[in-house]
């Protein structure tokens, strides 16, 4: 069976310097239409990664996968499939804004009526066709990095690597490129994000993974770095019902394994899978409970980052 579009594998990857290993022994498989969010202290491992995913940067050992693919037997064809948008990029300022994108879209080979069409959609879906014939030295530094975004868009890649794609921005324009990657991961990209920016990864990755000293100490959904860390899951539950009721509900489920009541209603501390979650909205219903929110918290990713890794510097 072929390997669907978009999905990253790597196995045991690992970049050496000397004898500074940056990154060490690296496993991980990222679905397709994933949004990934890639944590972890500078120096940790993130851009070497990114590099070596975007065929920029050779390993020391180790295998990558794109699609199923060795990129190791052809690096050319592997960098068509990856739009690579790095931390620190330079951007052509004596161009009009359409000129930048459109000089891409030529190193891709793209014909001039594919080109133009190109440019154009980009321009809109960065939210700069109003800016269109601006030159780039005029454009904000939001502006930039969405323009930079679109850049790494021009061949129509299935997966986007953005190494710190929020740095220095205001929050507005977070905000603003915070959307704009839910958008792209919603039209089926698959994304890796590092960033630093913990709280916002957690809002926007359905998958996170934490690295320390090039070696991966979390990999899967932020909801479960909580259940990894204390052997558990937190829920939230509101319901219309008197607080008796409620207690008499939870503690007729199996998993349920702690609860208690605040201002926001009910924080419930739960062990089991997926299906058991399921089955205790079933049982809370059948219990003529009424339901008016029922979800699984967002751990909080610095508390977590702070817990996982140890700040020690190599």
């Amino acid at each position: 069976m072929s390997a669907q579009p978009g999905v990253i594998e790597t196995r045991q990857l690992t970049k050496r310097y000397g004898r500074f290993t940056a990154l060490d022994n690296l496993d991980l498989r990222i679905e397709a239409g994933a949004l990934f969010g890639f944590i972890g202290p500078n120096g940790a491992g993130k851009t070497t990664t990114l590099r070596m995913l975007a065929g920029l940067l050779e390993p020391s050992s180790g295998q990558i996968s794109l699609n199923g693919q060795e990129i190791s037997q052809d690096v050319g064809a592997a960098r068509w499939l990856v739009g690579y948008m790095p931390d620190f990029f330079g951007v052509y300022e004596d161009m009009k804004v359409w000129e930048y994108l459109d000089f891409f879209a030529r190193c891709y080979r793209l014909d001039a009526h594919h080109r133009a069409r190109v440019v154009n959609e980009l321009l809109e879906l960065v939210d700069l066709a109003s800016r269109r014939d601006a030159w780039v030295e005029s454009l904000s530094r939001g502006m930039r990095q969405r323009l930079c975004l679109a850049h790494a868009l021009v061949h129509d890649p299935q997966i986007l690597l953005l190494d710190e794609p929020a740095s220095g921005l205001d929050p507005r324009a977070r905000i603003e490129m915070r959307e704009l990657l839910k958008e792209l991961s919603a039209l089926g990209k698959t994304i890796i994000i590092s960033s630093h920016i913990l709280t916002e990864l957690a809002e926007m990755c359905n998958q996170v993974g934490i690295i320390e000293h090039g070696r991966l100490l979390y990999h899967g959904s932020p909801q479960r770095i909580s259940q990894q860390m204390h052997g558990h899951r937190r829920l939230r539950l509101r319901a219309l019902a008197a607080q008796p009721e409620v207690e008499a509900g939870l503690n007729s489920y199996l998993g349920v394994t702690d609860y208690q009541l605040d201002d926001d209603g009910w924080q419930i501390n739960f062990t089991g899978d997926d299906a058991a979650l399921a089955g205790l909205l079933t049982h809370l219903i059948e219990r003529k409970i009424p339901i008016i929110h029922f979800s699984e918290e967002i751990s909080n990713l610095e508390a977590a980052f702070m817990q996982i890794t140890t700040g020690e510097v190599k």
